[in-house]
């Protein structure tokens, strides 16, 4: 927040003090974005408690609320980036903390918010609005209202990610939002399977031309057609068997062909689903191989030894061991796993369902997911983690970079008490 500048105009007259005053008035929609210039700011105040300096837990709280309201409300400003920042700010805040009821109180009117910016904004802007809408259910978890809410907001979601006048980055946001909220709110299966349908629309223009060519797309429609297969995936992990079945038949022989796509995150997202499609069916059918095996294998292999160098060295070792785990399953039934820790728990990533749905999850709250799987109860009944563990406080001294980021919290919080007594003090002669 920027500091007051009363120092700077000591030699103004009193008519033009007023006349400051009554423009600072009159003004006054452009404060909630200039306090709000940083997104991070809302996080950082509230991430850490001084105790130890007599800073009230409850106050830091209140006033990290306080921030986040103010946000909300800056997301109806006129200026586009102010609202911009304000969308951001949410978003962190969401992420980093889980403020269940905060959002329950707040929830149509943070919903209709995200509304209005998707309808009359362009680009960054309808993506963060999207976000927020999408971290506003996973705060909130299933239920009955949570129903009716994603139903009155998936048309508008549905209609963005179809339109192509529409930006790649705010298409891609739609089709993330779509994906998770549908998993996390939808009651009636009809409107997943609709929800997958305007997927695979999207997706399939990444599929082989009639000619057999692959198709050229930008970076951003590439980015597009990834996060709408990752979506469809997520979905397909909670599809009845009799869908799975039916899109076996319209899918299964396709999905090889995005293994030819120069993206290699849609090469992977790709190679993926197809394991995912492997162990779904061999739920039901253990014998279940698929058919043009051979080539398929050949093309995951080769994938998997891939060597190019015109490929990043990066990219070239995430897709190297991801396929050779999806050739695992393939030809071994071996199922990929993982263990992640947060806290004192963990959780254990051990087939492709679950390993697609906590990749959403992750990238829905980047930093803030160990969070989340501590207190956030729908994804604690999602990974069958139980009700949340309460922490009983041990007098450890934490780790290097805690105490330091305790130690900047405390000067941070010091600093802003202090300057408010600054203000007030009075000339003494």
């Amino acid at each position: 927040m920027p500091r007051n500048k009363r120092n700077k105009k000591k030699g103004a007259s009193r008519g033009a003090n007023e006349m400051n005053e009554e423009e600072a008035d009159n003004d006054s929609g452009s404060v909630t974005s200039s306090h709000i210039s940083d997104p991070g700011s809302i996080v950082d105040d509230g991430a850490l408690l001084a105790a130890n300096d007599g800073i009230d837990e409850s106050i830091a709280n209140e006033d990290f609320e306080d921030k986040l309201k103010d946000a909300i409300d800056g997301t109806t400003q006129k200026s586009a980036q102010g609202r911009q920042k304000c969308l951001a700010a949410v978003q962190a805040a969401l992420c980093k903390k889980y403020l269940q009821d905060f959002v329950d109180g707040r929830k149509v009117t943070i919903l209709d918010c995200a509304e209005r910016c998707i309808k009359k904004g362009k680009g960054d802007e309808q993506a963060l609005a999207a976000n927020v809408a999408g971290l506003v259910f996973l705060s909130l978890g299933g239920g009955l209202e949570c129903e009716e809410l994603f139903n009155k907001l998936r048309t508008l979601l549905q209609t963005t990610l179809a339109d192509n006048n529409a930006s790649p980055k705010a298409r891609a946001a739609c089709a993330t939002t779509l994906g998770l909220c549908a998993f996390i709110a939808a009651g009636d299966m009809q409107v997943v399977i609709e929800i997958m349908d305007n997927l695979t629309q999207v997706f399939s223009a990444s599929f082989l031309k009639g000619d057999g060519s692959v198709p050229l797309h930008s970076p951003g429609i590439h980015s597009l057609h990834c996060a709408a297969l990752s979506a469809w995936t997520l979905l397909l992990t909670i599809a009845p068997q009799i869908y799975i079945e039916r899109i076996t038949y319209t899918h299964f022989d396709r999905l090889p062909e995005l293994l030819q796509i120069e993206d290699v995150n849609l090469r992977i997202v790709a190679g993926e689903a197809i394991a995912l499609f492997y162990e779904l069916q061999r739920e039901n059918d253990e014998e279940f191989v698929g058919e043009n095996l051979e080539d398929l294998l050949g093309m995951l292999k080769e994938l998997a030894t891939d060597s190019n160098k015109y490929r990043a060295k990066k990219d070239r070792r995430t897709q190297r061991s991801s396929f050779r785990d999806i050739i695992r399953t393939i030809e071994e039934y071996e199922a990929p796993f993982e263990q992640i820790k947060f806290g004192t728990e963990f959780i254990e990533i051990d087939s492709w369902s679950r390993r697609r749905q906590y990749g959403v999850f992750r990238e829905a709250l980047s930093s803030g997911i160990n969070t989340h799987l501590r207190e956030n109860e729908l994804l604690r009944e999602i990974f069958d983690l139980g009700a949340p563990v309460v922490l009983v406080a041990h007098s450890n001294r934490g780790s290097k970079f805690e105490r330091t980021k305790y130690n900047a919290a405390a000067f941070k919080a010091r600093t802003k008490v202090r300057s408010k007594q600054r203000d007030k003090r009075v000339a003494i002669y």
